[in-house]
Order: C-alpha cells, then sequence, then structure tokens
C-alpha cells in the first residue's frame, strides 16, 4: 500500500481508503462488513471513510464495531455532517452550529472513538452563513473532537471560500470528497485548479462508477440479479446513469487496455483516478472481502501516456465533464 499526504498537511493516508455507504447496515450483513474491514485491514488499508447518514447511522455503528480493539494511532478515520442520520427535524440537517454540535457527539458514540481524524461537510449549506459554520468546525478543533477539516463536493468558489476562512480561524481545512472516475471528470476543470491552490486534495468516491467500470454490466443485457444496476433503491442511481449500451460497449473495449497493463478493469479504473496528482486517495466499497483484495492491487500502479490516451479515445463524449455538476449535488433553498 502507498501513503500520499493529505492536502497541505501532515497527515498520510493510504491511497485506497475503505469506504461503507450504501453497503454497511443495510445491504451487506454485519458479519460480512466486518470480514470486509479485515481484508481492507491485512490489505494494508489504514483510511477509513463514513458518515452519519450511512443507513442513518447504522454504517458508523458497524465500522466501529469493525475497528474496535485496533490500535486508534494506526488508523485514519473520517466521518461527515449534513444529511438527517434518522430524526429529520428542522435542526436535524445542514451546518448549523447546532447541528454540527450535536452530530459530532453521535458520531463519536457511535464509531467508538474520542475523535475523529477528518470530520467533513457532506455537502454545500446555502442556509447557514459560512462563518457560522466554520467557527462551529473550529470550535471541534480546538475541543480535541476532529483534527482536520474537509468538505465533500464543493464548487472551486465554495472552496476556495472556505479556505479563506478557515485560515483565518487557524482550521486546517484539507480535503474534498468529490465523485471521480473515468466516466464523471466534473471536477478537473475547476475544483482540481482551485484546490491545488489552496492546498486542498480529493478523496474522490465511486472510481469504478458504481460498478459500471468492472465491465460486468453487458449491453443488451439485463444488470445482473443482485448487483447495484438491478436495485431499485440504496443509493445505485450513480450508476444507473451509465446503464446505457453506448457507454457499456465502450467499457467492454476498455477490456484489452486492462490485460495490456495486467490489471483487471476495476483495478485499472482504480489506477486511472490515482493518476491525478491532486488525488489523496480513492474510496473503495465492497460487498465480499474478495473485492477489496482485487481492488488494492491497484495501489502503486503507473499508467503510461499511451495507455491514458486509448482510454480517452475508446471513453470519447461519453464522458461528463461540465463543472456545473458539482454545483447540482447541494440542496437548494
Amino acid at each position: 500500500m502507498e501513503f500520499r499526504a493529505l492536502g497541505r498537511s501532515g497527515l498520510k493516508i493510504s491511497e485506497i481508503a475503505y469506504g461503507n455507504w450504501i453497503t454497511h447496515g443495510s445491504q451487506v450483513q454485519d458479519d460480512t462488513a466486518v470480514a470486509c474491514v479485515r481484508a481492507a485491514l491485512d490489505a494494508g488499508i489504514t483510511t477509513f471513510d463514513t458518515a452519519d447518514v450511512y443507513a442513518a447511522g447504522r454504517a458508523e455503528e458497524v465500522l466501529g464495531r469493525a475497528l474496535a480493539g485496533l490500535r486508534r494511532e494506526s488508523l485514519e478515520i473520517f466521518t461527515k455532517v449534513f444529511w438527517p442520520a434518522g430524526h429529520d427535524g428542522p435542526n436535524d440537517r445542514g451546518l448549523s452550529r447546532k447541528h454540527i454540535h450535536e452530530s459530532i457527539d453521535h458520531s463519536l458514540r457511535r464509531l467508538g472513538v474520542d475523535y475523529v481524524d477528518l470530520y467533513q461537510a457532506h455537502r454545500w449549506d446555502a442556509g447557514t452563513p459560512l462563518e457560522e459554520t466554520m467557527e462551529a468546525f473550529a470550535d471541534l478543533v480546538r475541543a480535541g473532537k476532529v483534527l482536520y477539516i474537509g468538505v465533500s463536493e464543493w464548487t472551486a468558489d465554495q472552496l476556495r471560500q472556505g479556505h479563506a476562512l478557515a485560515r483565518e480561524l487557524r482550521v486546517p481545512f484539507i480535503s474534498n470528497q468529490p465523485e471521480y472516475s473515468m466516466l464523471w471528470r466534473v471536477i478537473e476543470s475547476e475544483v482540481v485548479p482551485a484546490s491545488e491552490d489552496v492546498g486542498v486534495s480529493q478523496i474522490v468516491f465511486s472510481p469504478i462508477a458504481q460498478g459500471v467500470l468492472t465491465g460486468k454490466y453487458r449491453p443488451g443485457q439485463s444488470a445482473p440479479e443482485g448487483s447495484r444496476g438491478a436495485m431499485t433503491t440504496g443509493g445505485s442511481d450513480i450508476g444507473r446513469r451509465w446503464l446505457t449500451d453506448d457507454v457499456l460497449t465502450r467499457v467492454q473495449s476498455l477490456q484489452p487496455l486492462a490485460e495490456q497493463a495486467g490489471l483487471s478493469l476495476a483495478q485499472l479504473a482504480v489506477a486511472w483516478v490515482l493518476q491525478n496528482p491532486n488525488v489523496a486517495a480513492a474510496i473503495v466499497g465492497a460487498s465480499r472481502p474478495e473485492q477489496v483484495t482485487e481492488n488494492v492491487a491497484a495501489s502503486g500502479v503507473t499508467l503510461e501516456p499511451d495507455l491514458l490516451k486509448a482510454i480517452d479515445d475508446i471513453l470519447g463524449d461519453a464522458v461528463a465533464r461540465d463543472p456545473a455538476e458539482t454545483a447540482k449535488r447541494s440542496p437548494k433553498y
């Protein structure tokens, strides 16, 4: 396992992180979830990402139990705040001081830890003054409940605003968590340059496009039974946007390139996002331990320029690049 610095900080994280969105506490039984976490640890993963909203807090609980008894200092545990985590009253969402302070205590209890290494604003909150949000985060840092601050799916302008306030408050604001894959590159033109300017890294989710870039979905065929593409609930919409014959045909055409590189399609997809120097880690999930083992093999892989160009040529205009897509991820008030 290779390690990278997160943002302009001294924190090192495993370049492949384990995440439990969709899986833990919902689609995957607890004993299987624990087995996946153990497989991640065995493979050298030290960075674990979750959120209070995942399975209404159950995902944090499952992760906490799976990591219990391990040396806390050897792990980097990340979680997030914004969405309701069970209750949905008027103050059970967003980035108000009230919601942030209450949410961190619930997350720490569920995870069974005294602090989290990274606490992330799960979206931009247009309904709360940014000053209020950043001051609340600063309180948590100074209380020792949080070591570093990050965000998820913020635009370039939002990142610059947040960084400026964090600098003023002397808060270590070091990361952004966006969707990023061969097929979804909307962060490249604006978010990544802004992040590089202010010293923020990307921790990217869905590097295999919710399984589409594994090649298991075939053009003209129904999604395999039990796959995310076959589900009607549970957060699989991100993957279903790619379930067209055109995209799936292009993905199948990537198979010879993966073989040429000595990789599976999934490994090629994870290795591809790690070629971006602004990416500190790719988050992988799993419903079986062997999926973790396969994905970790992408760590340390270098893809040659000719191979990267061939990937671009095959995917062509199937790739999403519009930076305006990022702003659409945050709720409107």
